[in-house]
């Protein structure tokens, strides 16, 4: 059996066999980059990486296998130009935040899956799908009630959400229901709190973090975690910096 080994930076896992094709891809991916980046602002990249790295973790939810064609199709889209650059920086993002490892299991195909590097005891699966997948979720609308002053509209969580790939009207294979999770479960587990706007009509409500969201998490926390996935300093958003810096101490 050929000893496999990973390629450098990108958080790839890759056989031996094709190796030299992709060096090749890299050299060129790399010369390439910066000119290409031009084309895009560095936050609309930013939002194609946040993008990939929620899909990519729903995908591993129910152990589906993903394809780089369900990626470009799915995510990508019209920023191929800068694909590496988007997937290596989410292969980093899975790989300090989340502690997993984008493995490619078919070089023919470009096949992968994430695997889990946290160390795992004994007898003991660290790893609870469905469970790990709210829990994923509810970090997420967390920081995002956290960068837009403490306090989102429904309607921005549902925006949010449906560019996660994750929409509020449909069926999830993973969340189920995702509104009634949103607005039930995670309400009634004290995670967040809903109230309805004033003179709006139709009536409109807005979520702000619940009290054991305040007891089992920090907005220190929130941005060091929104800073990872977007791979800038926490003191890039100035006033959520202060914020959390005030309430948590130094960051």
């Amino acid at each position: 059996m050929s000893q496999r080994k990973r390629s450098k930076g990108s958080g790839f896992s890759q056989g031996e066999e094709g190796d030299d094709e992709c060096v090749l891809s890299q050299t060129q991916a790399f010369s390439q980059g910066p000119r290409n980046l031009e084309r895009h602002s560095q936050e609309q990249v930013d939002q194609k990486v946040s993008e990939l790295v929620q899909f990519l973790l729903v995908k591993d939810q129910k152990k589906i296998p993903i394809k780089r064609s369900d990626i470009l199709k799915k995510v990508i889209g019209e920023y191929k130009d800068v694909y590496s650059e988007i997937v290596n920086r989410a292969g980093r993002t899975l790989q300090q935040v989340f502690g997993l490892q984008l493995v490619e299991i078919d070089t023919k195909h470009h096949v992968y899956i994430l695997i889990s590097t946290l160390p795992r005891a004994e007898g003991e699966n660290l790893r609870q799908d469905d469970q790990t997948a709210k829990l994923g979720l509810l970090t997420v609308i967390l920081s995002f009630i956290f960068m837009k002053g403490n306090s989102a509209k429904d309607g921005a969580v549902w925006e949010f959400l449906r560019r996660l790939r994750v929409h509020p009207g449909e069926r999830h294979e993973v969340f189920g229901d995702v509104k009634k999770l949103v607005m039930e479960e995670f309400v009634r587990q004290k995670y967040l709190e809903i109230s309805p706007i004033p003179l709006t009509d139709p009536m409109e409500f807005k979520f702000q973090w619940g009290p054991r969201a305040t007891k089992e998490t920090s907005k220190r926390e929130m941005l060091r975690f929104v800073a990872k996935i977007q791979g800038k300093d926490p003191a890039f958003w100035t006033s959520q910096f202060k914020e959390a810096e005030g309430s948590s101490g130094p960051l």
